[in-house]
């Protein structure tokens, strides 16, 4: 069965216009009048990696904080207000940026506009120290609910801090550490928001059933007025060398269901074509159940449950391959670790077959196409290319990138990269009782809602 791109995968059928406000704010515009919504996505340049030893999880607790009431929208009023127009909202926070979005329908675009521009211009007028400790709390019940108290919650930020040397800007993960949370004064959390919450330190992108000029008067009308901050310092330089030159390892002794293997290798960043060549290496080895790892682990030897490959796209630092093996039935680690090991030295040697060359593009196509077929997807895409990128209709060619990526670049970057001497392992030894209730139940109980997938995102409301 011969893959082609469809169509709309050479320019996605789509089209994006640019424009820059006075005070510096980005707006990309696209318009789709195949339903009757908006999707408003708001990116600001600020994420985990902006941050210093000592305050970290600002970022994230800033994205709570915008839902806690500004100037003209009191308390819990931004969610009434976009709920009550019958559209959807939610906010998230990454290593590498904070991203806000409402979908809406088509006639409630204004109201949406209105509140993104509100809290921008005025939130400093409604952040108190209540409002602070408020939040705060929250943030360190979410810490507790899918890190510290969840099997394997600690593995992300375990592998993280492995992968990323003290001091590095993504040595800390988004969610911020208990005691640097419990220090941040009012005055941190103002300094922070007039530095990073400035409009030339944002992305606004509106998708969907949109009247291109309305839309930015309305823009104008709301963000025009909103002053400039040029007060921003460079982001600390995440850059290292291509393989950390040698295995990092910790054995954590925990009461989890089962044994458990966890790797992070060192991959090109995001945005080149290196990176996506690693992302379709990734697809063939230990994306999904027709993968060479799921196939040896879980189908052949039988000694897993789980066996998978997800990707943390990165821009300014190395990517993080995400290796996540579940034993069964006890297994042995080491022989999970000597089996992934001959499995990447084959692949290293012999690269993808043409059969899942052309699986996992079309899997990646796939998923691109999805993402862009939404107006909420679209928006963040186009937000995403501009801010990490500089260029917003990079998001309208990126599956065309992947399709042009060859087989043997696809085997180089599985030769250069996923070694041993280019990895931060964690082996999960289980203690206690959820070991001793899988092995009752002569299963191995496998916890879907793991913090160890290659999900960098906290915080959604």
């Amino acid at each position: 069965m011969g893959h082609t791109a469809s169509p709309e995968a050479h320019s996605s059928g789509l089209t994006a216009t640019e424009h820059r406000l006075a005070n510096g704010l980005r707006v990309v515009l696209s318009v789709d009048h195949l339903t009757p919504v908006a999707a408003v996505c708001l990116w600001y340049d600020v994420g985990s990696r902006h941050e210093v030893k000592g305050r970290t999880g600002l970022a994230h607790l800033f994205e709570h904080l915008m839902f806690q009431g500004s100037a003209s929208v009191k308390g819990n009023g931004h969610f009434e207000l976009v709920q009550g127009a019958g559209g959807s909202l939610n906010g998230t926070t990454s290593f590498e940026r904070t991203n806000y979005f409402e979908t809406m329908p088509a006639h409630q675009l204004e109201l949406a506009l209105w509140l993104e521009a509100d809290r921008m211009g005025s939130l400093l007028t409604a952040l108190d120290q209540e409002s602070l400790d408020n939040q705060r709390d929250v943030v360190k019940n979410e810490r507790r609910q899918r890190y510290d108290n969840v099997p394997y919650g600690t593995a992300f930020e375990r592998l993280t801090a492995l992968a990323y040397p003290d001091g590095h800007p993504y040595h800390h993960t988004p969610i911020g550490s208990m005691a640097d949370l419990d220090a941040a004064s009012l005055e941190d959390a103002q300094a922070f928001f007039r530095t990073y919450y400035a409009p030339g330190n944002a992305v606004l992108a509106v998708v969907g059933d949109i009247d291109p000029e309305q839309t930015l008067r309305w823009v104008e009308k709301y963000f025009g007025s909103i002053p400039a901050h040029d007060g921003k310092p460079e982001p600390r330089d995440g850059s290292l060398p291509d393989v950390m030159g040698g295995q990092l390892r910790e054995v954590v002794e925990e009461d989890v269901p089962s044994r458990a293997l966890m790797a992070a290798y060192r991959l090109p960043e995001d945005g080149t074509r290196a990176g996506d060549a690693a992302d379709l290496a990734l697809t063939v080895l230990g994306g999904g159940e027709s993968s060479r790892l799921h196939n040896r682990l879980v189908r052949r030897d039988r000694t897993a449950v789980t066996a998978g490959f997800g990707l943390l796209r990165l821009a300014g630092a190395p990517s993080l391959g995400w290796l996540d093996v579940k034993s069964s039935g006890g297994a042995e680690l080491a022989a999970i670790e000597a089996a992934v090991d001959e499995e990447l030295a084959r692949f290293a040697a012999e690269g993808p077959t043409p059969e899942e060359m052309e699986r996992a593009q079309a899997q990646l196509e796939r998923e691109w196409l999805d993402r862009l077929a939404t107006v909420g997807g679209r928006a963040d895409e186009l937000c995403r290319f501009a801010v990490l990128f500089g260029d917003p209709q990079k998001a309208l060619t990126a599956v065309q990138r992947v399709l042009e990526v060859t087989p043997e670049e696809v085997r180089a970057v599985a030769a250069a990269r996923l070694r041993p001497d280019n990895r931060a392992v964690l082996l999960y030894e289980p203690t206690g009782k959820a070991a001793q209730e899988a092995a009752d139940a002569g299963e191995d109980a496998e916890d879907a809602g793991a913090a160890a997938t290659a999900d960098q995102e906290e915080g959604e409301l």
